[in-house]
């Protein structure tokens, strides 16, 4: 954590600011260790450019942020303080606060300008976004370990498949078993779509039963120790039309290319474009409505975001997700991703399950 913290020090001082407010529960674990919800009260740190982080939680939870490892000082507050006047008191006002501009609310904006008479606001997260995008050893076995928890979610949601089960059913049998490992959290809400219903790549589970002749796809992921796994995995039961098993060997083909593709120093967009090409020159451009995939770590969706404008290159460390798709209405939907990490000459994927089509009988 020091290293981060160091690292923001630096980027205050070379932008002549007083301080940074991070907000958002990601940001504030990513660099004091402490992951905390606290629904409608205020949570923040404060780093300073020449002096020790200051960590604000509601008063409840100063002992859970002790125990995460973090060792600065923490202000508590209760639910009948205002907290930004026992902020007013340890730092004073600041001129120049940079802050997270997708995050902080208009209120806490206000507050921060009168209670530390702050002039000025910039952008923290751009520098947030680099300092996570790369990830060291300790980050890449905890996002392995996600990642097995997350193949093994799909194990236990194939096997669950059988005829008249509903995509609710399935849902609580995979989330049943995870939190017997322990797992609290998953990374979004889980979704398993069958038959028609996966033709909407963020589509609702319900009441639908599964059928033969479906394919059913899996999207889901779980949080462990702070960090995200994401899988998809589709699969048939019973026998699939021609039409359902050609846009499934058309994923799949794109899902590989772009997987042989990734390396230090190969754009965001080569790695968009190899998918979307194949895809479209199957004909189903179209059909094809979303990024290629997005970065992983603390947050399921973080930066970068693996688009065909993208310039960006990769480099070693970096995790994200592959995960092409096609979605035609009223016949099926197909999406296979997998969670990969840039090695010095290649990549590895961290999800393991298997991708060649799986038909339960």
């Amino acid at each position: 954590m020091n290293k981060r913290i160091d690292s923001l020090q630096a980027w205050l001082k070379e932008n002549g600011q007083d301080a940074c407010l991070v907000t958002s529960t990601e940001n504030v674990f990513y660099l004091s260790g402490f992951r905390s919800f606290p629904h409608e009260r205020l949570l923040g740190l404060f780093v300073f450019p020449d002096k020790a982080p200051l960590l604000i939680v509601p008063k409840m939870e100063i002992e859970d942020a002790k125990h995460s490892g973090y060792c600065d000082e923490i202000l508590g507050y209760t639910d009948i303080e205002n907290p930004w006047e026992l902020i007013q008191r340890i730092t004073g006002p600041l001129d120049r606060v940079a802050i997270e501009k997708t995050h902080l609310n208009v209120e806490r904006l206000e507050a921060l300008h009168h209670y530390l008479d702050v002039k000025e606001t910039s952008n923290v997260e751009e520098k947030l976004q680099v300092l996570r995008m790369v990830k060291d050893q300790e980050e890449l076995h905890i996002l392995k370990e996600a990642a097995e928890l997350a193949d093994f979610a799909i194990e236990v949601g194939v096997s669950e498949i059988s005829e008249g089960k509903t995509e609710l059913d399935i849902i609580a049998a995979i989330e049943y078993e995870l939190k017997k490992k322990g797992i609290r959290e998953m990374s979004f809400q889980t979704m398993v779509l069958t038959g028609k219903n996966g033709a909407s790549p963020h589509g609702t589970p319900g009441l639908t039963p599964i059928s033969k002749g479906d394919l059913v796809l899996f999207d889901l992921g779980v949080v462990h120790n702070g960090y995200c796994s994401d899988i998809t995995r589709t699969v048939a039961y019973g026998d699939i039309s021609d039409e359902q098993k050609n846009i499934y060997d058309t994923v799949l083909q794109a899902e590989l290319s772009a997987l042989e593709k990734v390396r230090p120093g190969v754009s965001a967009k080569e790695l968009d474009l190899t998918a979307r090409n194949i895809i479209s020159e199957a004909g189903y451009g179209n059909y094809f409505p979303h990024r290629l995939g997005h970065g992983l770590g603390v947050s399921v969706h973080e930066y970068p975001s693996l688009t065909e404008t993208n310039p960006l290159l990769m480099e070693k460390g970096m995790v994200f997700t592959i995960e092409p798709g096609i979605y035609v209405p009223n016949v099926a939907g197909v999406r296979i991703e997998d969670d990969v990490v840039v090695t010095e000459n290649g990549y590895e994927t961290l999800t393991k399950f298997p991708k060649t089509l799986q038909v339960i009988s």
